[in-house]
């Protein structure tokens, strides 16, 4: 069995969850199915783990559903995952 990863949320994403959370209130059980499955294995294609590219390059993106999705710093070699950004497509790209 692998070790799981260990998710670090950061003060900025924290703001952007609670704020995400109150206004999709019901992709509450959703969004923390996907922390669970990232913790135990970013790379499950349920996820959709893709690397970003131009000004994000150096970090990924998974999904919550076709809509939104979080933007991550996967860090393999330390097994962390480090929670940047959660929203839809445009926010989480900006």
């Amino acid at each position: 069995m692998t070790t799981p990863f260990q998710i670090i949320y950061t003060k900025p994403y924290i703001k952007h969850a609670k704020r995400f959370i109150k206004r999709h209130l019901h992709l509450l059980s959703q969004y923390e199915k996907t922390l669970k499955l990232l913790e135990l294995n970013p790379f499950h294609p349920a996820l959709r783990l893709h690397a970003l590219k131009g000004h994000l390059t150096g970090l990924h993106s998974i999904s919550i559903n076709l809509q939104y999705r979080i933007s991550i710093d996967l860090m393999i070699e330390k097994n962390k995952i480090i929670l940047i950004k959660i929203g839809d497509h445009n926010f989480v790209y900006q």
